[in-house]
């Protein structure tokens, strides 16, 4: 009985893995919906609230942003697709480590900050520096900080601000004004933390493709005119300096050959002028 009871045991854990089924874990619409991860479920009810860890090198295929780390949370489950949205960022710590060295100081800031659309970020940055520093000019650089951020948050929606925060574009935007009050070395944002979703729906303006082809295009052919523009000033500038150094040369010349004619003239009339002087002699 007892052999019986562990094959139909058996059994059923075998039963289990078969009613399984792959789901795709896509992206949220900022990151063009692109298949993060795929799992195993036996219920999708199962899959709600999990959350996915992935770097951006695996989204964008940049080497050079493997250091940056993105969460994603389940929230909708579509067929065989689970939907996710944007939890937070945090950088690697090997990267944090190449920046802080010794003898310098780190300067942090925890800021929760309003978006357009009505989300809440917590956003906490860092700016290091080459030498350490006085808690006053600690302060100066913390307030800068806290003031662009928020300045920048309230003028765009939450994908426009984790997109201007994931490009890098935020820490160059704070590295510029702190370093007119002081030397800064290098601005970054350690980690994002959303705490609330956005109430307000926006709409966005997507580019499509053919919309970007067609503004390349364009830029190309601004491009190329200004180029033509360029070559055409350069040609009637050499035209007109060749112009003036001919003319230049001219009125030299005809004085040149006026002094020689004058010579010429004045020979050929002195050795008459000797044989007039002989004759009257004799």
């Amino acid at each position: 009985m007892a052999k019986a009871r562990s094959r139909t045991a058996a059994r059923k854990i075998k039963d289990k893995w078969k009613s399984k089924i792959w789901y795709n874990i896509l992206a949220p619409a900022s990151f063009d919906n692109i298949t993060i991860a795929d799992t195993l479920s036996d219920n999708p009810n199962k899959l709600l609230n999990r959350v996915t860890e992935v770097s951006l090198q695996d989204l964008t295929n940049d080497f050079r942003k493997s250091h940056i780390k993105l969460f994603f949370k389940i929230d909708k489950i579509e067929d065989t697709n689970a939907l996710t949205h944007f939890i937070g960022h945090e950088l690697t710590s090997d990267y944090l480590r190449r920046m802080i060295r010794r003898k310098r100081s780190k300067i942090d800031g925890v800021y929760d900050v309003n978006t357009r659309d009505g989300a809440t970020i917590r956003v906490k940055p860092f700016a290091t520096t080459d030498k350490r520093i006085q808690n006053s000019q600690r302060k100066v650089v913390r307030d800068t900080m806290k003031q662009t951020i928020y300045n920048q948050a309230k003028n765009s929606t939450l994908s426009e601000f984790i997109q201007f925060i994931i490009d890098g574009k935020l820490g160059s935007e704070v590295y510029k004004k702190c370093k007119k009050l002081y030397p800064v070395k290098r601005v970054e944002v350690n980690k994002t933390q959303v705490l609330k979703s956005p109430t307000i729906k926006i709409e966005e303006k997507k580019i499509q493709k053919e919309e970007i082809n067609e503004i390349i295009e364009k830029e190309v052919e601004e491009t190329s005119e200004k180029t033509e523009k360029k070559k055409t000033i350069e040609k009637k500038k050499t035209e007109k300096s060749d112009k003036k150094t001919k003319t230049k040369k001219t009125p030299e010349k005809k004085e040149n050959k006026i002094k020689k004619n004058k010579k010429d003239n004045e020979e050929k009339s002195s050795p008459k002028k000797s044989k007039k002087t002989k004759t009257n002699k004799k």
